[in-house]
């Protein structure tokens, strides 16, 4: 059997998590392969490098992909906003938003109504990135491995997970 799967040792795969936790915590400790933690960590990398080629062609970063999908729906917001949405803070997004604007994907600008907050949104060479970007979201979700059913459920869960551990979702 793949380690990858392998159950935890002395754990039932009927157990409840508090009761895995319990288990977990009076015997041993876990391994590396048995840490959803790593899992997620180690899914996260093998995702963003499927999309490097694309967001190579792209000229776009995988944080410039992320404030992309962030401002695309909404059209303009402010960049305080966008780094809650992001869970960036300004000394992290306001480098990246830069990058962005150089590239001339992003404008900022300062509100009318309040000159302290900046406003930001995608300019027409950065609405014109969808097309690429549709094209590249297709080709990593055929690349996964999983059905429609299987990652609406693994989004679900992971969503419920995120907000269970206080995360915006």
């Amino acid at each position: 059997m793949n380690s990858a799967h392998k159950k935890p040792s002395g754990i039932k795969p009927s157990a409840k998590i508090s009761d895995v936790s319990k288990k977990s915590r009076l015997s041993k400790v876990s391994q590396l392969e048995e840490q959803l933690c790593f899992a997620l960590y180690r899914n996260s990398q093998a995702i963003i490098k499927k999309y490097q080629p694309y967001l190579k062609a792209l000229n776009l970063t995988y944080p410039q992909y992320l404030v992309y999908l962030a401002l695309e729906p909404g059209g303009e917001t402010t960049v305080n906003a966008l780094g809650k949405d992001l869970g960036l803070d300004s000394g992290t997004l306001s480098p990246l938003l830069k990058r962005m604007e150089l590239a001339g994907f992003v404008s900022r600008n300062r509100s009318a109504e309040d000159e302290r907050k900046v406003m930001i949104k995608l300019t027409a060479k950065g609405r014109s990135l969808e097309e690429g970007v549709a094209k590249m979201q297709h080709a990593v979700s055929c690349s996964v491995g999983i059905s429609m059913g299987e990652f609406q459920d693994l989004l679900g869960r992971l969503n419920h997970m995120a907000k269970a551990m206080g995360a915006k979702t």
